[in-house]
């Protein structure tokens, strides 16, 4: 299983030659997406530490609209594998944990004071949740690398999310954002390229489109290189073809979302 794990695992790494990364930030930069996970649990130890990243993570305002649901009974996790369609989310190997945006609590707190539901309905608040659930599960994802665990966020949950809240009887005012499993890696994949940073990064203003198309033909070379060479499911594709192609297509893309969102009571208002 071993020489598995490590069988070309620095196939096309980036070259960060020119950094001075510390421990943190080289770990940053090694990030890979896990769908495969040993049967080895993680300890109770694991697990609190995880949860204490989470719960010290930075909050908008201080509101902390963020909570975790830590989904251990086999029975749940099927119906979040069946609303996403995924097939490494069935079973028992890693722990799946959803990210909610959560602004229910707070407008409990906000009744029990005597205080109307105008502000908890505001778009902004909402967001605000998102924010926060998002935050908090990539701290959660770094602090989970550096105890070498392995890692996969779940979008896919997106898929059916009204399967999702009545699985996990969420209440009105939540939503969830995205799943996580973590787990013991089983698997290696190579470096996925990134697009370069003359593409994603602008100074004072946005960068124009036409002035990225080169930059963004020589990374079409280099995705298509990444999966002629990567280990599972080889196919050559280009990242435009991608987008031109897959965008707007899978279930996790079409399925309803702000009809749900308004279902929950969230986002009513936009003033």
């Amino acid at each position: 299983m071993a020489e598995q794990i490590t069988n070309n695992r620095d196939s096309l790494r980036e070259d960060f030659s020119g950094l001075d990364p510390n421990k943190t930030v080289a770990l940053q930069l090694s990030h890979r997406t896990i769908r495969r996970f040993t049967d080895e649990a993680l300890t109770n130890r694991e697990v609190e530490t995880l949860l204490e990243v989470a719960r010290h993570t930075a909050t908008s305002s201080f509101y902390q609209q963020c909570t975790i649901i830590r989904v251990l009974n086999p029975a749940i996790r099927h119906e979040i594998y069946e609303a996403s369609g995924q097939p490494y989310v069935d079973g028992t190997a890693g722990q799946l944990w959803i990210f909610v945006a959560d602004v229910h609590r707070d407008a409990q707190i906000r009744k029990e004071a005597g205080q109307g539901p105008e502000a908890t309905e505001l778009a902004s608040t909402f967001f605000a949740a998102v924010k926060d659930s998002l935050l908090a599960a990539q701290n959660v994802v770094v602090a989970a690398e550096s105890m070498d665990l392995g890692t996969v966020y779940l979008g896919s949950i997106a898929g059916d999310y009204r399967r999702v809240i009545r699985a996990l009887k969420l209440p009105r005012q939540t939503f969830p954002v995205l799943g996580l499993l973590i787990g013991h890696p089983a698997q290696a994949p190579q470096y996925k390229p990134r697009l370069p940073l003359n593409v994603t990064v602008g100074v004072d203003e946005y960068p124009a489109f036409s002035n990225v198309t080169e930059a963004l033909r020589e990374y079409d070379d280099v995705v298509a290189q990444y999966y002629d060479l990567r280990d599972e499911n080889r196919r050559v594709d280009k990242f435009t073809a991608q987008i031109a192609r897959k965008m707007g297509v899978s279930r996790s893309e079409t399925a309803p979302l702000l009809a749900v969102i308004k279902e929950q009571g969230l986002a009513l208002r936009d003033e």
